[in-house]
This record gives C-alpha cells, structure tokens and sequence, in this order.
C-alpha cells in the first residue's frame, strides 16, 4: 500500500506531531510506501532514515486555490491509496482514502486583535465550512484529546465511530543541552506562539506584580520574534514592565536547557488542543503553573496547579505559592514526571498507524 503524509506543516508550531509520526512510523511500518508532502522551502527539513518513505515537495499554502486545485491535481497524480492530512485544511474534492488529524477548534472560536477584522472573519467563515466539510469526507479523524473531540463532533456531529482521540507526548532532549545566557538567575518562562488566545499579557501583568515580592525575577518568553511577538513586546514597553526577556528563535538544546533552570513554566493559555509545552516542562522536572481552561486539566492531571486565565490576582498568587514552597515545587516535579510517563510517542503513531489499516482494510 502507499500511504502519503500532508506533512506541509512540519516545521511550524503542528511540526513537532508531525515529526515524531514519521519518527516512529518508520520503526513501526517496513511495509508499506509512504509519501512525505512537504513545501518546497521544507524539503531538506527532514530526512528519512529507511527506504520506503519519500520526501516529495508539495509546494501548496493553506486554506488556498491553488491548495483546492493544485494539490489536489497532484494527489491525483500522485495516486496514493491513503492520505493523512495533520491539518484540516486540504483539497476538499479529492476523492481518495483520508484521515484528518483535528487539533483544535482555536480558528473558529478566536480572533487576534492585530488582524484585519474583515479578513479574519471571512477567514473563519470558510474555516467553519471546511472543518464541517472534513468531518463529511474523511474517513477517519484523529483528536488529540477528549476535549477537541468533544468539540469538534459538537461542531460537526461527526460520529463516535469516525473519530478517536490519539493523545501526543513530551520528552526530553536526546543530546547535550546548551547554556542560553538568560539575564535572571531566577525566572519563570512560556514556550510558543503569542496570539491573543494564549493570554500572555495577563502573565505579563501578573508577573509586574509578582515583582513586589520578587524584585529580580524574570519571565522569560521563548519563541518566534513574529509580529504577534513583537506586538506584545511593544506592549510591555509601552506600559514600562521590567525584567521581561525575549529569546526570539533558539534551538531545542537551549530551550531544554531554560525549561531545566526555570523555577516554574506558566501557561495561561485560553484554549489549547493538547497543551505540549507543558509537558515539555514536566519531562524536565519543572512545576508547571496552568490555565484550567479548555483540555489543560484532562492532560496534565494533579501534576500542575491550576489558575483562572482570566484572574490576574488568581494567576499571582498561584505563581507565588508555588515559588515560595519548595515542598510544593519537589512534589509538583514528582507529579509532573509521573504524568509525563502517561503519553508516548510511539504509542502515538502506533494509533495512528491502526487507523491506516482499518481504513485501507475497508477499501479492500
């Protein structure tokens, strides 16, 4: 069989799912051919370690005509005899085999201030027709947790036999990590994109007033320098906030190397799929301080302590507990690694991979 990989996305924020898929299929299937449809910029970003997978450039933007027409003219061509698509967004008129990965509802339920607002909307309008449209076409779909399953077949009335939750993972870094030269001896830090949904200002203004207490501690952010960064990051000036770093892009090395040295991770995210990062943390023994919004309490269970996102004081005083606590931090890291050891992701593109067959067990 051939089964082919939309794998457009690997090296954005969805990359790491995608990576580690292709990681473990190819010590899971020897088997069957798979195709690996990345963009043109991308095609030197992975490399397969055995002969039956293929990078192949699928150069097609999202949500586009020419992803509509284009790809899916190449995926005629191409001829699988599966697709999985990691994202919802794909050639609608296809008409092969699919499998669809939903990771969150987050397009059709947000909307980022910096965005012209016609655009944005116009934007959600074809995102709620196509993952309505998904839920009609693919043959299977995957929720990477109960809550984005819950969500989405509210949405799509998709039933319970079309779809199963396939839970992701977090590891730690396999090499030597590497010092970033953080200007704090003591911080806290967050991982990952700044749209509005993440809720990064209420940290930011929860961690000023954390200063009164903490005089030198600083809050780190990891990620991207994108123009939702830099938004903020304006924001912060503007209002004249202290010891807030930005670490633009830096590598998994010495982003392993701050989860290690950070007194907590903080994560005040308003709607998430997963929630990976946070995990992240715990796989490095570092308390992890939550948002209880959306699937965040399902994933990471007792091993984090929860805030109200919308509650600046909330978030304080739950950051300060945990700071001025070492017994609370030491058993909040025992936690952390227990719930940690829950997820694989093996186990992940195990689940995955019986998807595939049941499907192309019911083409036969």
């Amino acid at each position: 069989m051939h089964i082919a990989i939309d794998a457009r996305v690997i090296n954005s924020g969805t990359g790491t799912y995608v990576a580690k898929l292709l990681k473990y299929l190819q010590e899971i299937d020897q088997e069957n051919d798979y195709s690996v449809l990345v963009r043109k910029k991308d095609e030197n970003y992975w490399t397969p370690t055995v002969k039956n997978f293929t990078v192949r450039v699928a150069d097609f933007d999202n949500y586009s005509f020419a992803e509509q027409i284009g790809f899916k003219r190449f995926l005629d061509n191409l001829s699988p005899d599966l697709v999985h698509f990691c994202m919802p967004q794909q050639p609608l008129l296809y008409k092969g085999k699919r499998v669809t990965t939903v990771h969150d509802l987050t397009l059709l339920k947000t909307y980022n201030s910096d965005k012209n607002w016609l655009i944005f909307h116009l934007k959600q309008l074809v995102g709620r027709w196509v993952f309505r449209r998904v839920a009609t076409i693919s043959d299977h779909v995957i929720a990477i947790s109960q809550n984005t399953k819950k969500e989405y077949q509210e949405f799509t009335q998709i039933p319970d036999d079309r779809i199963s939750v396939v839970y992701e993972a977090g590891e730690t870094h396999k090499g030597k990590l590497r010092k970033y030269n953080v200007p704090y001896k003591q911080f806290i830090m967050y991982v990952g994109q700044q749209p509005d949904y993440k809720n990064l200002r209420r940290l930011a203004a929860a961690h000023q007033e954390l200063l009164d207490q903490y005089p030198n501690l600083g809050l780190v952010f990891v990620g991207r320098m994108n123009e939702d960064t830099k938004r903020n990051q304006a924001h912060y000036k503007k209002l004249g906030y202290k010891n807030i770093h930005f670490t633009g892009f830096i590598e998994d090395d010495q982003r392993d190397w701050l989860f290690k040295k950070a007194e907590a991770y903080v994560f005040p995210s308003l709607m998430e799929g997963f929630g990976l990062p946070p995990l992240e943390a715990m796989a490095y023994g570092t308390p992890v301080i939550s948002s209880r919004a959306s699937c965040l309490p399902e994933i990471l269970g007792n091993a984090a302590e929860y805030f109200d996102p919308t509650d600046v004081t909330d978030m304080k005083q739950t950051i300060d507990r945990v700071l001025r606590s070492p017994e609370l931090r030491q058993d909040m890291v025992k936690r952390g690694y227990a719930q940690v050891a829950r997820y694989s992701w093996r186990r992940m593109a195990e689940e995955t991979h019986a998807i595939y067959l049941k499907v192309l067990d019911k083409q036969q």
